[in-house]
């Protein structure tokens, strides 16, 4: 009994590593695949050795946008976020350390506060100075940072539909295990893309639940470049570390000085604004702020009108 149980292990383990090697192959021509038809749409920075993507719209004083985790900066073209504020601005979109075409050097962990500062140095390289700052879910505890350590390098925080204190999570093992190294790497080769194409539809209908998602968005998001691996792996890592970056930064909100502007959108299923912006808003006496009815997470897609016209001034933008 004991020799057909140690056969059968055997055939299961082969069975396994077969099954990870076919997911392994698999992951790598699709990510080939996605670098082929989703080239990079901006230019490629040297920012003390690391490659940063920056895409660059427009003239007039300099809007930079940072996206959340899972996403690029085509979420902020897809949007019409882009097209919109270069009507008038300069518009800076960063795809952050691991995202799109930015790399995530090893050795360095990436908190928001040290992802801030590649991207400061990033806009001093460009000659972009007190920007606008914009941040959506994830990517406002970056732009908390930015705002925190270089007061001087921005004149104005618009948040979007962010996290800002800490709060139990229960995604937060399996992703901080994902987001390890050596497992994190094999989930992220093997498992991790292929759960993400099964389960990428339901994903998205939560992130812009009431709302749906817009066609443009299903259209033309660049779903390929968001499967690799090495992004899954810096969106695990940046989910993993979110509560603690959150409870950091939290303790030094009393810092803050210049104008902000908080948005967010009403039945939010990713995060409970009401504990999140709305506390925010109320620790803040300079913030004015504005829940969007029925606008879910994707703020910037549901309502684009409405987010521009919050970062192009600082005042609230009346909705119609």
């Amino acid at each position: 009994m004991s020799s057909t149980n140690t056969v059968l292990t055997g055939r299961n383990g082969l069975y396994a590593a077969g099954a990870a090697l076919a997911a392994l192959a698999f992951n790598q021509v699709s990510s080939r695949r996605a670098e082929h038809r989703y080239p990079p749409v901006g230019r490629i920075l040297d920012v003390d050795g690391v490659a940063v993507h920056v895409l660059e719209r427009g003239s007039g004083d300099p809007v930079v946008l940072i996206h959340g985790s899972g996403s690029l900066i085509q979420d902020f073209m897809t949007s019409g976020l882009v097209d919109r504020l270069a009507e008038s601005r300069r518009v800076i979109v960063f795809d952050r350390p691991g995202y799109g075409y930015s790399a995530r050097p090893r050795g360095t962990v990436w908190t928001p506060e040290r992802q801030a500062a590649l991207l400061v140095a990033a806009c001093a390289q460009i000659g972009v100075e007190r920007p606008v700052v914009m941040g959506h879910s994830w990517g406002t505890l970056v732009a908390l940072a930015w705002a925190l350590d270089h007061p001087e390098k921005l004149s104005r925080l618009v948040l979007a539909s962010g996290y800002f204190f800490p709060t139990m999570r229960p995604d937060a093992v399996p992703t901080t295990i994902a987001g390890m190294p050596i497992i994190g790497d094999l989930i992220s080769h093997t498992i991790a893309p292929i759960q993400t194409r099964l389960t990428g539809p339901f994903g998205n209908r939560m992130v812009f639940s009431p709302a749906r998602p817009p066609q443009r968005f299903l259209d033309y998001m660049p779903f390929g470049l968001i499967l690799r691996p090495q992004q899954l792996r810096a969106t695990a890592a940046d989910s993993g570390q979110m509560p603690a970056a959150a409870a950091r930064l939290a303790k030094r909100y009393g810092e803050l000085k210049l104008p902000v502007t908080i948005l967010w959108g009403e039945g939010d299923k990713l995060v409970d604004q009401s504990i999140q912006s709305a506390r925010l808003l109320r620790e803040l006496s300079q913030a004015v702020g504005l829940e969007i009815a029925g606008g879910g997470h994707m703020i910037h897609h549901v309502r684009p009108d409405l987010v521009t016209n919050a970062i192009l001034a600082p005042g609230l933008p009346v909705p119609a």
